[in-house]
């Protein structure tokens, strides 16, 4: 028999006029915590305690959250029933309470709250479901929209390194205008809009930044991989020579495409000359890989989509200084970093 119930309540998207009735009287009924002040309405609730100082004593925001599930249902079992307070809705983007559904020690009840979503439909005078709408998060942008052509609202847009990496993401000379939304709803609220070329310049974002893109332009890297990767499977099922290489017979050539492409980076960085011979080497260099790639997926053992999800997880775990960053602790230096690197990559090997 479960004894210890988590209730959780939302802050609504800023202003404190969000903040439900429901939600008052739950803090008046149980012992409550708030997850973070750094929220516009968190400062009806001054007198709660937070979470806030294990985001600048943890090593990861996902080592934050795993311990706030912790905490939580350690005060729960001693309670019996508490309150837990997170910015806008419990039902949105809140990765907490998806930690805290898996607890089998307690009880959760949701209070639904007003969400970021429901101010952003009213200020761009949109039905998300008669327009439909794609939600996405800023740091998964690339692949979340990679067969998209509809609407998007990016949400999690809260430093310039999401910024940037969305704008190169799509074709400039086809990117449509955006509608920055920020800090919804509080007395700072900002909605404007914005050239795809300023879009990580244009403004400072910060943890309360979402997009509007009215329409997604053609995906640039996607379709011409994916024409890379059918022109590949053209020759090996068309031209003797590249039907009958394979990954031993690859190697000179591998080697040679990797050789030039050092001597054009030298050479570009020694004359300052035109950047053209490197993109040709680089594409020789992509090609082996693409070549690699269609000889295993023949062979049954792996394809292209395989290699970049690999090195995608890859650079994932090793950077989470990029990835699992409260925004508001600061970026390691060169040498933290270096140190950093090498931990994550021994701890690899030694879980191989």
């Amino acid at each position: 028999m479960i004894l210890a119930q988590v209730i959780v309540g939302g802050m609504g998207p800023g202003s404190i006029d969000f903040v439900s009735t429901a939600v008052h009287n739950l803090v008046e009924a149980y012992p409550t915590y708030l997850r973070t002040r750094h929220h516009p309405s968190a400062e009806a609730f001054n007198h709660l305690e937070s979470f806030d100082d294990l985001y600048d004593s943890s090593d990861s925001i996902t080592e934050v959250y795993s311990t706030i599930v912790d905490r939580l249902v350690s005060e729960a079992i001693e309670h019996g029933t508490i309150a837990y307070l997170v910015p806008g809705s419990p039902l949105v983007a809140e990765h907490t309470v998806e930690l805290l559904r898996r607890r089998t020690e307690i009880k959760l009840e949701i209070l639904p709250g007003i969400s970021f979503l429901d101010l952003a439909w009213d200020r761009l005078n949109v039905d998300p479901v008669e327009s439909r709408v794609t939600i996405v998060d800023g740091q998964q942008f690339e692949s979340a929209i990679a067969h998209l052509t509809g609407p998007v609202l990016v949400a999690q847009c809260d430093d310039q390194f999401v910024l940037s990496d969305i704008k190169l993401s799509l074709d400039a000379d086809d990117a449509p205008r955006v509608t920055v939304l920020q800090r919804l709803g509080a007395t700072s609220e900002a909605v404007f809009e914005i050239d795809w070329a300023e879009l990580d310049r244009g403004f400072d974002p910060d943890h309360l930044t979402s997009l509007w893109i009215p329409r997604i332009p053609k995906f640039r890297t996607a379709d011409a991989m994916t024409e890379l990767h059918d022109l590949v499977a053209r020759l090996r099922a068309e031209c003797p020579w590249d039907r009958e290489q394979t990954h031993s017979s690859l190697i000179p050539h591998l080697i040679e495409e990797t050789t030039e492409v050092v001597e054009a980076i030298e050479q570009m960085s020694n004359s300052d000359g035109p950047v053209d011979a490197l993109i040709e080497e680089l594409g020789d260099l992509l090609f082996q890989v693409m070549i690699h790639s269609a000889i295993a997926e023949e062979d049954g053992l792996f394809d292209l989509a395989d290699v970049a999800n690999g090195i995608r997880d890859k650079m994932t775990r090793r950077h989470p200084h990029v990835f699992e960053r409260d925004p508001r602790t600061p970026m390691p230096n060169r040498e933290e970093l270096i140190v950093q690197w090498a931990a994550i990559k021994a701890a690899e090997q030694n879980k191989g």
